[in-house]
């Protein structure tokens, strides 16, 4: 069975055996053909997200991907390549600075079962990063605050023990819940099931709770009347 790795700015073909999940593939690679190969890891079970890639052009584990003969495996986009599969993901973690999505200042309040599951799927992210390579807002804006961050900014804007939610909302506007299509390709790629894109029209809906709306839609031209 034969894969094709992306090494720089092309393609390296490698013979792995066949049954094998993805990453004990590059393992195999590293170990019996080439030694420079190089990729991340850590659980090896879905828990740490360190080995997320491209398969065939999809954002994966490649711990709980199985190989399949012809597979064109690549780094995840938007990120600083660092070498062959091991990309940089510090500056996508630097968004939730950005907008301040954590109990920064926070009350006394007891939650409820409800409360609690309200945001338990948003705390199963994993960091793995699948959504910022899979969503097509990066293409024209590196500024975006991306799924992961406006999913951890829900996950806390809805948090009872929160002093301040304003804050966060405040923080989302630009390059935030405005700048997203809305197209799903983030929720798609999610290993842990999470739905950003749900995430963000809650929190369009919160943001205009505060007074705040499209910016896009006061600069929309709808004409003069309508023709048939």
């Amino acid at each position: 069975m034969k894969i094709k790795i992306k090494r720089d700015k092309e393609f390296s073909e490698f013979e792995v055996s066949s049954n094998l999940m993805l990453l004990e593939a590059l393992f195999e690679i590293k170990q019996n053909i080439d030694s420079t190969l190089t990729f991340d890891s850590g659980c090896r079970s879905m828990v740490c997200g360190a080995c997320s890639v491209r398969v065939n052009g999809k954002e994966v584990l490649a711990c709980a991907t199985k190989v399949n003969d012809g597979d064109e495996v690549e780094p995840l986009k938007y990120h600083k390549v660092i070498r062959d599969l091991k990309v940089d993901k510090s500056s996508k973690l630097q968004t939730i600075k950005r907008e301040k999505a954590y109990l920064k200042e926070y009350k006394e309040v007891a939650l409820t079962p409800e409360d609690e599951k309200l945001t338990e799927r948003q705390s199963d992210c994993i960091l793995c990063d699948s959504c910022y390579s899979a969503c097509p807002v990066f293409e024209v804006n590196e500024n975006f605050l991306g799924p992961f961050a406006l999913t951890r900014a829900y996950r806390y804007a809805v948090d009872k023990r929160l002093k301040e939610p304003k804050e966060i909302i405040d923080n989302i506007q630009k390059d935030g819940i405005w700048d997203c299509t809305l197209c799903g390709e983030c929720t798609l790629v999610c290993p842990k099931g999470i739905d950003p894109k749900g995430d963000i029209i809650n929190l369009r809906n919160l943001s205009a709770q505060y007074g705040y709306m499209d910016p896009n839609f006061g600069n929309m031209d709808f004409g003069s009347g309508f023709s048939f």
